[in-house]
């Protein structure tokens, strides 16, 4: 940190103290790697540095440091090891979500994720005694903990992570956002705003890394809510479970790396459509159910299937063992499941153990039936998973209460799946509307090609990819010579099938790294990345010759136009891209006054037409 501090220090100062620590050097290969997306694999710590940038550097070696050293310590019930995998996987959520949304550096979301709750830390840290009491107080509601922490230690988790962070040298455009972050509507940031992005950003890598704690019953809460979430960003159901199980997979990863605890937890799929949480409050309502009854003694078998039939005309299998009862239950996905208790073959407790162990059958209500009332033995019924039981000789009386027990249930679990579905239906469509208003907000509509918006977010993150690899990179500046004398001449129908047809040919003309945008009126920018000055020079010669060469049909005539091109440079002495898109725009402004159809470079305060 106190490297990355002063002024003198270079990259090469910074990856010789990496050097040192081996641990170190292997976290920041692998996520320099991990952030490579095809291009040629980091293997060295130098070029490591390099690629990620200083400031990440610094705050991830930071992070990883405090992991090391803070994996046990004194407060009883704050558990590190799971406040460290939670930080590890709202980590890599963060990273995930910064590629996705290019709302920030991922590396720097990245090492916000895994530091975004240090303050817990540092209290249980420092008041071991105090906090293990207000953690045995707290309900699992940040809310509660922070006002405990409030009455007892006069501040609360939140305001600690903000002063730790912010003396760990993270800008305050990051640090605030992470101070709100669990309660994003506290904020007051205006919509859209850049903190407000942030925020919701850093809430939703929390949400996502709460999968990681709980059980059935909280996940499925949690992915009601990321389901809302996702389609605020232009992600349905399908994306957001792919980006979860690859987030998990990494998260798996980087726990073997860092020796922090990541359970295997089951796909983003599998947890979405497991059942229902069992709930003990039944819902009304009586339909039509499959009923799997598995009894072998004939004559209660037969007054059974009797009596269920005339109670609600429900659908009934027979079983006579419970491995034929298995063997049913997968066949015709029963709702109620009655069995009896001694069986042949295999017993009731052994069928409804397994049962429950399948995915498929978590969610049947079952029901038991024993000639014994012993409290052991119905205890033992209970755990094997029953949800109610009827004594032997069975009356038809008790076994209609006990069917209207289970056709509630089935009435709310059937209720939770439709709003479920509901749920995943709405967060599509709404992902859906997102992607179009984020489409149309970076989109010039006449010509099909990203507009100004867009082309201000291409540059800043070129710039700062170039600030951090030390590559070059290159702007251009177009603008289609005398276009409103072209206007008054041909009328503005025919100027705007120029403008799309000038359009279309930088499209195609372009590289693939390149980027071409519409920056207004009759002006395109292209922004090149990994160009340098004679390259750019020749690409731009290219552009002006091809448009010069465009023929535009109107009437009996073939109308043309022409281009002047300002050229610049990345340079040294440019402290932003505004600096550089300033150049450029010098460049063309005398490309235009030099006879127009021309190209001209700006080269170190100096501008110099090539053609």
């Amino acid at each position: 940190m106190e490297l990355c501090r002063s002024d003198d220090t270079t990259m090469d100062d910074l990856a010789e103290v990496v050097q040192r620590d081996p641990a170190l050097c292997g976290r920041l290969l692998n996520l320099a790697n991990s952030a490579a997306m095809g291009v040629r694999p980091v293997v060295a710590v130098q070029e490591a540095v390099l690629r990620l940038g200083m400031r990440a550097v610094r705050n991830l070696a930071t992070g990883f440091a405090l992991i090391d050293q803070y994996s046990e310590g004194a407060c009883e019930r704050f558990d590190y090891q799971q406040f460290w995998s939670h930080s590890l996987l709202m980590a890599l959520a963060m990273r995930e979500l910064a590629v996705r949304t290019r709302a920030a550096v991922p590396d720097e979301l990245f090492a916000c994720g895994l530091m975004a709750r240090i303050g817990r830390l540092a209290l249980a840290t420092a008041y071991p005694r105090e906090y293990s009491e207000l953690i045995a107080q707290a309900p699992e509601s940040d809310r509660a903990l922070v006002e405990l922490e409030r009455g007892a230690l006069d501040l609360d988790h939140n305001q600690c992570s903000r002063e730790i962070l912010t003396s760990f040298g993270l800008p305050q455009a990051l640090v605030e956002p992470v101070f709100y972050h669990e309660a994003p509507e506290e904020a007051g940031f205006s919509d859209g705003s850049r903190p407000h992005q942030l925020t919701h950003l850093l809430y939703f890598g929390r949400r996502i890394a709460d999968l990681s704690c709980g059980g059935e019953r909280l996940r499925s809460d949690t992915i009601a809510e990321l389901l809302r979430l996702a389609g605020r960003i232009g992600l349905d159901g399908d994306a957001l479970g792919s980006m979860i199980d690859e987030i998990m997979q990494r998260w798996r990863e980087w726990g073997k790396l860092l020796e922090v605890p990541a359970g295997d937890l089951p796909t983003f799929a599998d947890m979405a459509q497991a059942p229902a949480p069992r709930e003990d409050e039944r819902a009304s309502g009586a339909p039509l159910l499959r009923v799997l009854l598995v009894e072998d003694e004939p004559l209660t078998r037969q007054m059974l299937v009797s009596a269920l039939e005339r109670i609600g005309g429900h659908k009934v299998f027979v079983a006579t063992n419970g491995k034929e009862g298995l063997a049913l239950a997968l066949e015709t996905m029963p709702h109620i499941v009655i069995t009896d208790w001694r069986m042949p073959v295999m017993d009731g407790l052994e069928f409804c153990r397994a049962l429950r162990e399948t995915h498929w059958g978590q969610s049947m209500y079952v029901i038991m039936l024993t000639a014994v009332d012993a409290e052991d033995e119905v205890v033992h019924a209970f755990e094997a998973g029953v949800d109610d039981y009827i004594l032997k000789p069975v009356s038809a009386r008790a076994l209609q209460a006990r069917m209207r027990a289970a056709q509630h249930y089935v009435c709310l679990l059937q209720s939770w799946e439709r709003d479920r579905e509901q749920l995943k239906q709405a967060a599509a469509d709404l992902a859906l509307s997102n992607r179009k208003l984020e489409h149309y907000a970076h989109t010039d509509m006449l010509t099909g090609l990203p507009n100004r918006r867009a082309a201000m977010e291409s540059l800043e993150q070129a710039w700062n990819g170039a600030e951090r690899s030390g590559e070059p990179m290159a702007v251009m500046m177009l603008d289609i010579d005398a276009f409103k004398s072209f206007n008054d001449t041909y009328g503005h129908a025919v100027g705007d099938r120029m403008l799309a047809e000038v359009g279309r040919l930088l499209r195609e003309i372009s590289r693939k790294d390149d980027r071409v945008c519409r920056f207004g009126g009759e002006e395109f920018i292209v922004v090149c990345r990994n160009t340098g000055m004679q390259a750019a020079r020749d690409f731009a010669e290219r552009l002006r010759n091809v448009v010069a060469g465009l023929r535009l049909v109107h009437g009996d005539e073939h109308v043309q136009t022409t281009v002047s091109i300002g050229l610049a440079c990345k340079e040294p002495e440019m402290g932003s891209y505004d600096v550089m898109v300033n150049a450029a725009d010098k460049a063309l402004y005398a490309a235009k006054n030099g006879g127009r159809n021309r190209l001209c470079c700006y080269d170190r305060g100096r501008i110099r037409t090539v053609g």
